[in-house]
């Protein structure tokens, strides 16, 4: 039976990224109380480079416990790490650097490998080391971050492509219809086998998609890539602002750090 999404809706940008910081903390005290570590998968795009750098600044740096937090990533361009469209270096830039991450808490995807397959077969090896999960079983992430694009693509799951379809691997090789074509993403396999999963969704340009993917109405709808993430036994959260969510019939908001 399909997940019941959980919504939450903020006025603005501030509000928005303030929910989400709150939100994280809650999930990681959670999973470091429970099990000694929590493990993140994080996003790319300019919406989580806001959610980063508030998580980075003063308010907010020294409420999570680093130490205890690993980092990996749901999808990589399929270039070096210092690119400009560098999932890493955003990430790097904007949280990891500003906290003093410590590397060995760091995750990265090789997307500078020549060969993607076999950086996304180092990757699967990598997740199942952190997870201390054996190569018959998917592994479990604590929270997922997501965001989610014009076309229902979420991490680099676009619509039609053999990675979407993927039912055997936790990590592919998948492939953008613009810009830097080769990525490389956690599949829908691992993803939805997350603890949480979380949508970071802001900007009035996302409302219709938004609403497509939530509300699902149709079998068009139901295709796109984001409307197919239904965790097996974990939550299923979308943070919006009020910009991204006006389109929706049904508003609901839940209480913050839950």
């Amino acid at each position: 039976m399909p997940v019941i999404p959980e919504i939450r809706i903020t006025g603005n940008l501030h509000a928005w990224a303030q929910d989400a910081a709150t939100f994280i903390l809650f999930v990681s005290e959670q999973a470091i109380k429970s099990q000694g570590r929590f493990i993140i998968a994080l996003s790319g795009g300019s919406t989580p480079k806001t959610l980063y750098q508030v998580l980075a600044a003063p308010e907010w740096k020294t409420r999570l416990d680093w130490s205890h937090i690993f980092f990996l990533f749901g999808d990589e361009r399929c270039v070096p790490p210092d690119h400009p469209e560098s999932n890493f270096k955003m990430a790097y830039t904007s949280l990891f650097q500003p906290l003093n991450i410590h590397e060995d808490h760091i995750c990265r995807m090789k997307g500078e490998y020549e060969d993607p397959t076999a950086a996304a077969l180092e990757y699967e090896e990598t997740i199942r080391r952190l997870t201390t999960n054996p190569s018959s079983k998917v592994p479990l992430i604590d929270l997922v971050l997501l965001g989610l694009g014009d076309d229902g693509h979420t991490a680099s799951l676009f619509p039609g492509t053999a990675a979407l379809r993927e039912q055997n691997k936790i990590v592919t090789v998948g492939h953008a219809p613009t810009g830097i074509r080769s990525r490389l993403t956690l599949t829908l396999g691992v993803l939805n086998h997350a603890a949480v999963v979380l949508f970071l969704v802001t900007g009035s340009g996302k409302a219709e998609i938004v609403r497509r993917v939530i509300e699902s109405e149709s079998e068009a709808d139901r295709s796109l890539p984001a409307a197919k993430l239904s965790p097996e036994s974990g939550r299923l959260v979308w943070m919006l602002d009020q910009a991204a969510a006006q389109q929706l019939t049904k508003k609901r908001s839940h209480r913050e750090g839950t």
